[in-house]
């Protein structure tokens, strides 16, 4: 059979998108070779990652099908016991050629003994306008809820010559925005020497890079937002004004069985913030909903979260329990109460962003087309261009937005300017 890259499928966000690029280039050559890079955050994750490796096998019967990411090191002999899986690799393993030239059946070492993240340099994301750029990696927190430290390991940063010669290469691959990542982004710089920050670090960057037109960041931690950073959202305006925030809850007591570190009124207050410096900005969160203790009261403060700060993109997820977290041990809310729940805030999301989508007809926009006509603004509001255009891939353009179609911006290019 002739050799060629792998097929990678990817679960999760987009620090494994990133990652995979990396495994792209360091899987090397096979003959027929399927990599699943699995998630660990929630139940559904592992369940939908099982379901496709099965799939996989039935499909591809001559296939050596490899599992790594979170859920494979977090818990590697549950995946190397599936009859469909060849090998597992741990998360800094699934990182390193030699890994793929090794043919032990699990290759997975102690993540919390990491002191490096990936240094590797990817050249683009298939053909994609926008690239994610790993710059920080782990987490030394412990929310009760999460198993992610456990899969990433304690928190390290990259140092800034890696992220920028990172960035030098996609943009020379004619990238036109880049996202930061991280699994605990805002930590960034902690452990570097100096006194480095995310926002120090970001403006460096773009005062490093004139020809990068677009930076924007991935989840943040409003505990963790520095003065520099706040300084840089009211001062470069290429630094996309919507921030996407890890809130989690808007109940005090349940953030406090979170063990998140922040309170309602610290979320307000930093929307609030933010907004003094960029009028324009547009937030949305992760939200969990029927964490174990919470009451209907508790709930309502979280729903009406939602208007407090403003929010308009959001990610909801029903509690999902992890093994060996503390949040595991604590009295379940049933099944059928989370999934309301769930629903509730994602029908109050919904109509969030309805609202932020009309408000929009009528005013002009910047618009990265990615494929077929369709883009983000910088608010991240997705618009299909009215008309069969062609020869816009991986531009920026200004468009008049002129209605709504579902979750759709419809816009036609803007030829008065």
């Amino acid at each position: 059979m002739t050799d060629r890259k792998a097929d990678i499928v990817t679960f999760g966000c987009r620090l494994n998108a990133y990652e995979s690029e990396v495994i792209r280039g360091v899987a090397g050559e096979s003959g027929d070779r399927v990599i699943f890079n699995t998630c660990a955050v929630t139940a559904e994750a592992e369940r939908q990652a099982r379901q496709a490796i099965r799939r996989a096998r039935r499909e591809r019967p001559d296939a050596e099908i490899i599992v790594t990411g979170c859920a494979a090191q977090i818990d590697p002999d549950r995946y190397a016991a599936m009859p469909e899986v060849d090998r597992v690799l741990g998360n800094a393993e699934k990182l390193t050629s030699d890994a793929y030239a090794n043919a032990e059946p699990v290759l997975v070492n102690d993540i919390m003994t990491a002191t490096e993240t990936a240094g590797h340099l990817i050249d683009g994301f298939d053909g994609r306008a926008r690239a994610f750029v790993q710059v920080q990696q782990g987490c030394d927190h412990r929310c009760t809820f999460c198993i992610i430290p456990f899969g990433r390991g304690p928190s390290r940063s990259l140092p800034f010559d890696v992220i920028a010669a990172q960035v030098d290469r996609l943009l020379e691959n004619g990238v036109q925005e880049i996202v930061l990542s991280g699994v605990d982004l805002t930590a960034y710089g902690a452990d570097l020497t100096g006194a480095v920050t995310l926002g120090k670090m970001a403006r460096r960057l773009l005062d490093g890079a004139p020809s990068l037109r677009r930076l924007r960041l991935s989840s943040i931690d409003c505990i963790e937002i520095d003065d520099d950073l706040l300084a840089l959202i009211g001062e470069e305006p290429r630094l996309m004004p919507q921030f996407h925030l890890s809130l989690q809850a808007g109940s005090d007591m349940i953030l406090k069985r979170m063990k998140r570190r922040h309170l309602r009124s610290d979320a307000v207050a930093l929307c609030a913030r933010i907004r003094e410096r960029r009028p324009d900005a547009v937030f949305g969160a992760d939200l969990i909903a029927g964490f174990p203790t919470e009451t209907d009261t508790m709930f309502d403060d979280t729903l009406a979260l939602i208007g407090d700060c403003d929010l308009t993109w959001l990610h909801v997820f029903p509690y999902s329990a992890r093994p060996g977290t503390p949040a595991a041990k604590m009295p379940a809310a049933p099944m059928a109460v989370r999934r309301d729940r769930a629903a509730r805030l994602r029908a109050a999301g919904a109509d969030a962003e309805r609202r932020y989508l009309d408000a929009q007809i009528g005013t002009a926009a910047s618009v990265l087309i990615e494929s077929d006509a369709r883009g983000r603004t910088e608010h991240f509001a997705p618009v299909r261009l009215d008309g069969d255009f062609q020869g816009l891939d991986n531009k920026i353009i200004n468009v008049a937005i002129h209605r709504r179609d579902g979750r759709d911006l419809v816009a036609r290019v803007n030829t008065s300017e």
